[in-house]
């Protein structure tokens, strides 16, 4: 940020978002309903949930497909007109590649 690198910034956000969404604890479609509101648990934390832990393979597979798809995503800009927008996407997936060195190729 301080760099002022807004490709950069943006791959690593989005990336940060994809790995903490992730992380979440799937919902179950009977838990969505909850219980009776005289069931219904009180006081700080008490519907919390331990986030799942990534495996450093599923870190990498995460950083992987969001660089692949930004390169797919720059692979169909071929319009001239989408020229900046394409070689933003590439710079952004260039970004999280440089994470991957010695995690093999995308």
């Amino acid at each position: 940020m301080r760099a002022r690198d807004k490709a950069a910034v943006s791959a690593l956000r989005t990336t940060l978002a994809a790995l903490d969404n992730a992380e979440a604890v799937p919902v179950d479609e009977a838990d969505s309903r909850g219980p009776a509101l005289e069931l219904s648990p009180v006081g700080a934390g008490a519907t919390e949930a331990a986030r799942r832990e990534l495996s450093e393979g599923g870190v990498v597979d995460i950083v992987r497909a969001e660089a692949g798809e930004r390169l797919e995503a720059a692979a169909r800009l071929t319009a001239p007109a989408h020229a900046d927008r394409a070689a933003r996407l590439r710079a952004e997936a260039a970004v999280l590649l440089r994470f991957l060195d010695g995690h093999g190729t995308p």
